[in-house]
């Protein structure tokens, strides 16, 4: 920091010790003019070290313009602190609304597009009407007590927490000869009505979904949680975003452990900034690298994190970001979907058997039809049927991956492509593309039809996250057996499973409760239990209270 800024000038100081704002000169640097004896505007001068500024954060912008992140008794040096650091002037929607309440000479300091118009305006009315003698002593502290009739009032004594706090849509107030300034809760974000996830679709169910706004997230959380327990911590994330950054659990539940541990990797994050939300942020948290196989569990749904609260998880909400990351989780929770809980038990567990096989198919059903094909010898009498009728001008292996490509290509252009003709793509890829390949004998059709079976089995995997992993598994077993046969299939599987095993989710077993082997937890993820029966937590979650039923 002290070389940073060893070119700066030094700051006059008050009786307090806030430090005064004074732009640096440096005649030896000026313009053609200053070798003539005249001496640049302060302008100029502003402008020069605006250039060469190389702060990371607010705090070293501010400690850059006026040497201390104190906030200055003077309006003047404030202003013109503000002016440099968030362009007080330049951007339209940043405003230094200067007035006089009491006598007293004061400034609003707010970004427009952020702040609800009535409540600053009600704010602003009943301070009109104070009057020198309505105030005796530290203005602040009358305002703050007294004259300001919010719920949500608060003060502080760094600029830097001012700036960052209007960044994120509050107003402050500052108040000429005084050191310190109220801030005022007024924000009004843009956000969306809440709306059912299109990746977690219910029959029967709740229909309302997470948005990009944290407050309305938490509340959605807290109307299906009335319990005092339940605790939401707020942090900052990237010097730069400032991201607001909520870990939520329940306090006498959750595993204190994990929460702390979960509190310092957040912590510890020393990133610019994280505008892709809750993503970059696992990414930074994990630390899982190349690792294709999701840490956590996402999630839109409130009714789905409630669920996951309750079994003493932690939840963790990141602002702008409509799904939430949900703390350890499991190979065989992203197995699992809302339905499955919103029907009977019987119905439940058949639901959970169909998506279990859809899933299995997608992982091994085209490596075992390509081991059977190239080594017929294994293939049991029973299903001779099996097999390529015909041959086609190209190889087998060559068949898949061309498929395997096309079928990612058509998934991206769903995506780009307008919902209204969304449908007509499919059917030209389906039937154009896929007919045409067959028929010309590019491809023979047992290669389309468990293709076909494997992507079902892809787009059924509830978490999107796990799907794609599992078709690069898919993809990888593919190449092992086209090249080593039997002996690249067992060894792919194998380390697949390997893998999997060695995996931690914040230093949870990922194939828990298959290993370690839990058989009353394995029972739970092969049966919907009915509700009454579960009666204890899972155990891999480390919870204090085990007990889910009353004793009484």
């Amino acid at each position: 920091m002290t070389d940073r800024y060893s070119d700066m000038e030094s700051s006059k100081h008050s009786e307090q010790g806030t430090i005064e704002f004074i732009p640096d000169f440096d005649p030896g640097h000026g313009s053609e003019e200053s070798g003539s004896g005249r001496t640049p505007g302060s302008g100029e001068v502003d402008s020069r070290k605006k250039e060469n500024e190389a702060s990371d954060s607010i705090q070293e912008s501010v400690l850059y313009w006026q040497h201390s992140d104190n906030i200055s008794r003077k309006l003047l040096t404030t202003k013109k602190t503000l002016e440099q650091v968030v362009g007080l002037g330049e951007s339209f929607d940043v405003d230094f609304r200067e007035m006089t309440f009491a006598g007293r000479r004061a400034a609003f300091f707010l970004i427009t597009t952020f702040v609800k118009d009535n409540i600053l305006v009600e704010i602003m009315k009943r301070l009109t009407y104070l009057t020198p003698d309505s105030v005796s002593g530290s203005a602040v502290k009358a305002f703050f007590e007294e004259y300001i009739p919010h719920m949500q009032v608060t003060t502080t004594d760094k600029l830097s927490e001012c700036i960052t706090q209007a960044l994120s849509g509050m107003s402050v107030l500052f108040l000429e000869g005084e050191d310190t300034a109220i801030l005022m809760d007024t924000r009004s974000y843009p956000v969306r009505n809440p709306e059912e996830p299109s990746l977690e679709r219910v029959v029967r169910g709740a229909r309302d979904g997470f948005t990009e706004t944290l407050l309305t997230n938490v509340s959605l959380v807290r109307r299906r949680l009335r319990d005092p327990g339940l605790t939401f911590e707020i942090m900052k994330v990237g010097r730069r975003t400032e991201m607001d950054v909520s870990i939520a659990y329940i306090d006498d539940i959750v595993d204190k452990v994990q929460v702390e541990e979960l509190k310092k990797k957040i912590s510890s994050v020393d990133i610019e900034g994280i505008p892709l939300a809750d993503k970059q942020l696992e990414e930074a948290i994990i630390h899982k690298g190349w690792n294709p196989y999701p840490l956590v569990r996402y999630s839109e749904r409130p009714d789905t994190v409630a669920s996951h609260l309750l079994e003493g998880r932690v939840v963790v909400f990141v602002d702008t970001s409509p799904s939430v990351m949900i703390l350890p989780t499991t190979f065989f929770d992203l197995c699992q979907h809302a339905e499955e809980n919103r029907q009977t038990a019987f119905m439940g567990t058949y639901l959970r058997w169909i998506r279990f096989f859809g899933i299995i198919a997608s992982l091994f059903l085209l490596p075992l039809w390509l081991l059977v094909v190239v080594h017929p010898e294994i293939k049991p009498p029973a299903l001779s049927f099996i097999g390529p009728q015909a041959q086609a001008k190209i190889p087998l292996i060559a068949q898949f991956l061309l498929v395997e490509f096309g079928v990612d290509l058509m998934r991206m252009a769903a995506v780009h492509t307008p919902t209204p003709l969304a449908s007509a793509m499919g059917l030209i890829a389906a039937i154009l593309v896929g007919d045409i390949a067959v028929k010309t004998g590019l491809f023979v059709n047992e290669v389309v039809l468990y293709m076909a079976v494997a992507a079902i089995g892809m787009f059924a995997t509830p978490s999107y996250e796990l799907g794609l992993a599992n078709r690069l598994v898919r993809l990888f077993l593919l190449v092992t057996v086209a090249i080593f046969g039997i002996p690249g299939f067992v060894a792919g599987v194998t380390l697949f499973i390997i893998l999997l095993t060695l995996h931690r989710s914040l230093n949870s077993s990922y194939l828990w409760p298959f290993i370690p082997f839990n058989a009353k937890a394995m029972a739970a993820v092969v049966l919907r239990m009915p509700v009454m029966y579960a009666k204890s937590r899972p155990s891999f979650n480390k919870p204090r209270d085990r007990s889910r039923i009353s004793k009484d």
